[in-house]
């Protein structure tokens, strides 16, 4: 019986950070895991989400793109080919088919928060307007979409277990995706515990928007 060769070294060095936690957060969101085990692809129609995940996991792939003729949008992609980071996010809960297999990961409490970030940028979202039921009422909400029950349940759960906020959950009108939703109060709470340290991976855009957000009401990452 011939040696066996070394064990090959991935292209993710796999130890936990915040950037790393991000990285996961987006692969949750917006990842696929191919049937081959051993490809994961990213894809986004904004580059600066697709350079944030290749910095989460500190490697450089080549970035290719495609025009949609549908939506009428350049999409950018990127792919990989790593078995033992691949066997590594099976062993978190992350799988193929993902939006369907997708329930409870494993995520070190103190990553958490950058993990959920990762999720924000990828399928989150903050919204806001004026109730004119009270004079000078502005809300504002943050949500968490998915077509998981068990993960968005888990999710919310984990935010109750760091936070002790609970947020709202609700299907959309066509009995699709899950969205959970959190208020005023308690989504300043989240984002704050998400934007805790100044340098860190995220969305520009999504976040300029939670400032101008923020100020509105007198507050602050």
């Amino acid at each position: 019986m011939g040696k066996r060769g070394p064990k090959p070294k991935g292209k993710v060095k796999i130890k936990w950070s915040p950037d790393f936690a991000y990285a996961i957060g987006l692969i949750a969101t917006d990842g696929n895991l191919s049937k081959d085990d051993r490809h994961i692809s990213f894809v986004s129609k904004d580059k600066e989400q697709i350079l944030n995940f290749l910095k989460g996991l500190k490697i450089t792939v080549p970035i290719s793109k495609s025009f949609s003729g549908y939506r009428g949008k350049i999409a950018f992609r990127v792919q990989f080919s790593d078995v033992n980071f691949y066997q590594f996010l099976n062993s978190i809960g992350l799988f193929g088919a993902k939006s369907k297999t997708i329930g409870e990961l494993k995520i070190p409490d103190e990553f958490f928060f950058d993990f959920l970030r990762g999720c924000f940028d990828g399928d989150g979202t903050i919204y806001s307007y004026w109730d004119k039921r009270w004079k000078s009422s502005f809300m504002f909400y943050v949500s968490f979409i998915t077509a998981s029950v068990v993960f968005v349940s888990w999710l919310r759960n984990s935010i109750y277990k760091h936070t002790s906020v609970f947020g709202h959950l609700k299907k959309d009108g066509r009995g699709i995706t899950y969205q959970l939703t959190y208020a005023k109060s308690d989504s300043l709470e989240i984002l704050k515990k998400m934007f805790r340290h100044k340098k860190i991976l995220s969305l520009s855009r999504k976040k300029l928007k939670i400032e101008k957000i923020l100020a509105i009401v007198g507050e602050r990452l």
